[in-house]
């Protein structure tokens, strides 16, 4: 089973096993699509990081660990490789489905996802848990990826404290308070048609898109959200994950879980239709 097709009153769901993906995200009522369906899937989960390390690597305990790469990237393991696995389908309902994924590298990754997609009433959850199976504790962050549907008369708003500037590689420059009218979406907004790839601190976990039919609300609990948009491209990305980019390189490793064998880490989502 590769494609699984999920559906109540309100919406309709479509989930690709390969990369457990949100195929596309339909609002029934006006048949109208909530993501923006694309080659990488209208949302798709990171992990076991989200984004990109630089250099590809970190130190842990004072052993440098050199991630792997993949077919997605020539320079980073970009966004973990959840998104490029075929997971294998455990069952799956009229409105639910949960998958699982093995993976195993040798810079110490080796852990077990399941990832539950559930519609309930107006909403879509996604709940991703992480084992690590390893004998050697190791490093774990995640998130997800959902690509918007946003034109010109959509807007975006959400609160943050500050954020990071986009530097060489796409890795963030250092945090500062003073977000650039572009960029500050505390007002409701449609910002500007050009790229942009952000990451915010302070979120208060709520963001709300508001388009001509529908009324977007997105729930997560964390502090870290990334923004990503490319001029010409009717689509946004809120991406909530449980660390900013590049974390791994930053005093105290914020939001990163050091997982010993059977420890699990969790992370969900809601998307909110009205």
């Amino acid at each position: 089973m590769t494609r699984i097709r999920l559906q109540n009153a309100a919406l309709e769901a479509e989930i690709d096993a390969q990369g457990a993906k949100v195929a596309r995200l339909i609002f029934r009522s006006h048949q109208s699509p909530v993501l923006h369906e694309n080659p990488a899937g209208a949302m798709f989960p990171m992990l076991p990081l989200a984004n990109r390390v630089a250099g590809n690597r970190f130190v842990l305990r004072g052993e440098e660990v050199v991630l792997p790469q993949h077919e997605a990237d020539d320079t980073f393991f970009l966004h973990g490789d959840g998104w490029l696995r075929r997971w294998a389908v455990v069952n799956a309902t009229q409105s639910g489905c949960l998958l699982r994924l093995h993976s195993w590298h040798p810079c110490g990754y080796d852990y077990t996802a399941q990832l539950c997609y559930q519609l309930e009433a107006s909403s879509l959850h996604a709940s991703l848990t992480l084992t690590h199976n390893g004998e050697r504790p190791m490093l774990y962050g995640c998130g997800f990826h959902p690509f918007f549907a946003f034109d010109a008369r959509s807007t975006a708003q959400f609160s943050a404290s500050g954020y990071w500037p986009e530097g060489e590689q796409h890795l963030p420059l250092p945090w500062q308070n003073d977000i650039p009218p572009a960029a500050d979406f505390t007002r409701a907004q449609y910002g500007e048609d050009a790229w942009l790839n952000v990451g915010y601190s302070g979120w208060g976990g709520q963001a709300v898109i508001q388009r001509d039919v529908m009324k977007l609300t997105i729930l997560a609990q964390t502090p870290w959200l990334m923004l990503f948009r490319v001029s010409g491209e009717e689509f946004l990305c809120l991406e909530p994950q449980t660390h900013p980019v590049n974390a791994h390189h930053m005093p105290g490793q914020p939001g990163l879980r050091l997982l010993a064998q059977g420890e699990q880490c969790h992370f969900a989502l809601q998307i909110r239709v009205e």
